[in-house]
């Protein structure tokens, strides 16, 4: 129990969505510090988006954020820079401290920024998009035959034909930000066509960023009375003497980087499935039905902020239906090869992004589980029909007894440790074994058995 109180604690914490900075609203005259250090996934995009979000109501003047990232999931990083282009507050991406980087999506992200500025002995560049998933480390087969090796050399011709189409989208979307704010086109095509990289120095000489800044008061310095494109205006930036309201990334932040994760998010949804079969199964348990809710909330409310496919979602659930019906209802195996296909299906197609597959080795692993489990399941309740009945009326049936006195038509006899009346068409003395032949309410029917025929 104390497990699920904590889970549930958590989980209340994170649906009432409280945002808490690390300072108090600055209001005019300040510019908010947003912090982004490692990869680019949904929980990063809630946070700029949150942070952005408050930068615009409490009418901040700048926006800096400070990025350290080596890439991320394209629809993160697409849902961060089409806020970028609709903020009413300049964003000037920052890449710092020394040593940092914005590789692959945080070089899309350095270009969609009003200002794009990096700090001495940074780097960025390597933008090539890549697809995520699959089995790594697969032995390649040689073909066998010719018909063989013309399918692999098809399959291969529908691979780079799919690489082509994902650069050049990936070309065309960087282009059009860098024309936007008049930055190298050229250079941005070759990040992504040939992955190619720039220090901080060359960036700035090959006009792929707008300045070099050694701290954030530098920066803010070395921008003051500079032109940005907005949405739909000029703006002059006036930073000179910007208060700075730093909101670093909180729990809330942290505990979705973790969920998040479409792997996690999957195993949670069937943790909360089981979780509640369990319950359903053994009620007044508790535990199994709390985790399993909590696990099943946390899930969902993970597939609100993923490119979830609601059709993927749904056979599963289906899935998981006619493998639980396959132990009631008796088709032959047909439910529960049916529900275990429906699963694999539903599974695989479960999120919309290429690169946020769940991972093909858990799919196959969850799915021989759930395929052993309820194989497991038909063999308990086929091998408990078949047991004899060891309680009521129908146990009693053939149970042997002992004559207690002897009697005529009725008398008492003793059988299962208990005292019970009996009546016999023969006259029965004390001691004999008696069979009991049927039930009447309290009144047992019995003959003598084999044993004491004389």
């Amino acid at each position: 129990m104390l497990f699920g109180s904590i889970f549930l604690i958590g989980l209340i914490l994170l649906l009432a969505g409280n945002w808490v900075g690390s300072s108090k609203a600055g209001g005019q005259g300040s510019t908010v510090v947003l912090h982004i250090e490692g990869a680019i996934g949904p929980a990063v995009s809630d946070y700029f988006i949150r942070g952005l979000a408050r930068a615009e109501k409490e009418d901040a003047r700048l926006v800096i954020l400070q990025l350290n990232t080596p890439g991320g999931f394209d629809i993160s990083m697409r849902e961060i820079i089409s806020h970028i282009l609709l903020s009413s507050v300049p964003v000037a991406t920052y890449v710092a401290p020394g040593g940092s980087r914005a590789a692959s999506a945080g070089t899309y992200i350095l270009y969609a920024s009003h200002v794009a500025a990096m700090a001495p002995t940074t780097n960025l560049g390597a933008a090539t998009p890549i697809q995520v998933g699959g089995l790594p480390g697969s032995p390649q087969e040689e073909p066998s035959s010719p018909e063989k090796a013309e399918e692999k050399d098809s399959q291969a011709a529908a691979k780079d034909a799919l690489e082509r189409k994902m650069v050049n989208d990936a070309v065309a979307y960087i282009k059009a930000l860098a024309n936007r704010h008049g930055r190298n086109a050229q250079w941005a095509e070759k990040a992504v066509r040939e992955a190619v990289s720039l220090t901080a120095e060359e960036a700035l000489e090959a006009g792929v960023i707008d300045l070099i800044a050694g701290s954030i008061d530098e920066l803010l310095r070395k921008i003051d009375g500079r032109q940005v494109v907005m949405e739909s205006r000029t703006l002059t930036l006036a930073t000179a003497d910007l208060s700075i309201v730093r909101i670093d990334p909180d729990w809330r932040t942290r505990l979705l980087s973790v969920i998040t994760d479409p792997n996690i998010a999957y195993i949670l949804m069937l943790l909360g499935i089981y979780g509640l079969i369990y319950e359903l199964a053994n009620p007044g348990f508790f535990l199994p039905g709390v985790a399993g809710a909590i696990c099943l909330l946390l899930a969902l409310y993970t597939f609100h902020i993923l490119p979830i496919n609601y059709a993927g979602l749904a056979l599963i659930a289906l899935g998981i239906t006619f493998m639980i019906a396959e132990a009631f209802v008796p088709s032959i195996g047909a439910l529960g090869i049916g529900g275990l296909v429906a699963f694999v299906i539903g599974s695989i197609i479960l999120m919309d992004d290429e690169s946020m597959r769940i991972s093909l080795p858990l799919i196959i692993g969850t799915a021989l589980f759930s395929g052993a489990f309820f194989l497991w399941l038909i063999g308990r309740l086929i091998s408990m029909g078949k047991k004899k009945v060891r309680t009521g009326a129908e146990e009693m049936i053939g149970a042997i007894g002992e004559a207690m006195e002897d009697f005529t038509a009725q008398g008492r006899i003793w059988i299962h440790g208990e005292s019970w009346g009996a009546v016999s068409p023969e006259p029965v003395k004390k001691g004999q074994k008696v069979r009991v032949v049927s039930q009447d309410g309290l009144l047992l029917n019995v003959k003598l058995s084999q044993e004491d025929v004389t």
